[in-house]
């Protein structure tokens, strides 16, 4: 197993990508309780882009490997681990340390593939599908015959959110620039243009009546306009601040200035609610619940996958040691759905 050699892209600190550096070490060992999966895939999400500039609020200290979450196979497993999950293809949601070939985690955390889901699509589909699947039905609890707001509805989260959305009988209204209308009005999306057309004039005349959810990765001024886009009992949900990505200063002031004004609102007496959404909330305090929730979640959206209510979106495929061009492709804008590395 050694003899096939590790190799890792390393952030050495704030840098270009093609400051990326190539590493390549012997394959690690499982511990107790451990599993070492070889990656077949791997994405560039949103998350990596801010990391590279020192902008996500709780990155490790360089250097570190970046890479959110992965798909592939079990190849050992340690002490206490069943020994049948060797040569079954997992998820696993990481926060950094996914751009390797061999990967070490828990075995609690990582959730089967279903037979006949290819590795690359249902990477398409772990962070960018559990962050889609619990800001709808855990936080919004969207309901059928809604209409809702999605902010940059052709990226990674957005795209899957959107038809997640639309399975669930919900009409979807998201924001794109030109490039990316034809998609989403195939996926039953109805466009806006953010650089052409005033959001939140064009979205009051397309629902006057406010929308039952917004969706808001922008931040900044955006979230304030998503809250007064809201309907009577609507819910904003936020899940960052990319208008922020290559400001200088605190990397937490963008989030605290969130949280701020998510606790102002839900102070306020009419009905709306607003939220903050972090995939690791709850972690630190229930790791088991986090684990069952995390697992039932990302079932249902594999299941999802199968079914077809949601295609995977791959932008485009590269190997691991061109980590520098997929990061580049990733934050060009250019891109429908997720840019994947494979070994």
């Amino acid at each position: 197993m050694n003899a096939e050699g590790l190799v890792e892209v390393v952030l050495p600190g704030k840098v270009e990508p093609e400051g990326l550096e190539l590493r390549h070490g012997a394959v690690p060992v499982a511990g107790p309780g451990q599993v070492v999966i070889r990656m077949e895939a791997t994405g560039v999400s949103f998350a990596e882009q801010q990391m590279r500039r020192g902008r996500y609020y709780d990155q490790p200290p360089f250097p570190f490997v970046p890479g959110y979450d992965l798909v592939g196979t079990v190849q050992a497993a340690g002490e206490g681990v069943d020994p049948g999950l060797v040569g079954v293809r997992v998820a696993a949601l990481l926060k950094v340390g996914g751009w390797a070939s061999h990967v070490v985690v828990d075995a609690a955390d990582v959730v089967e593939v279903p037979e006949g889901v290819d590795a690359a699509e249902a990477e398409t589909v772990v962070v960018n599908g559990i962050t889609a699947w619990q800001m709808l039905h855990r936080k919004a609890r969207i309901r059928a015959g809604q209409t809702i707001l999605v902010h940059g509805a052709n990226g990674g989260v957005g795209s899957v959110l959107v038809q997640l959305a639309h399975a669930a009988g919900v009409k979807v209204i998201g924001t794109a620039s030109a490039r990316h209308q034809d998609a989403l009005r195939a996926l039953g999306v109805t466009p806006v243009d953010y650089r052409t057309e005033d959001v939140p004039t064009r979205v009051r005349e397309l629902a006057p009546g406010g929308v039952d959810a917004v969706f808001d990765h922008i931040g900044g001024r955006s979230i304030t306009d998503s809250w007064h886009l809201l309907a009577p009992g609507g819910t904003l949900v936020s899940y960052g601040s990319a208008s922020t990505r290559d400001d200088t200063g605190s990397k937490q002031w963008p989030v605290l200035k969130i949280l701020g004004r998510v606790w102002l609102w839900n102070s306020l007496p009419n009905g709306r609610r607003a939220y903050f959404f972090n995939v690791w909330a709850g972690r630190a305090f229930n790791k088991s619940a986090f684990r069952d929730r995390l697992r039932t979640d990302l079932t249902q959206v594999f299941a999802a996958l199968r079914r077809g209510d949601v295609a995977a979106h791959i932008a485009a495929q590269l190997p691991l040691a061109q980590a520098a061009d997929a990061m580049r492709l990733a934050e060009s804008g250019t891109v429908t759905g997720k840019v994947v590395l494979n070994p």
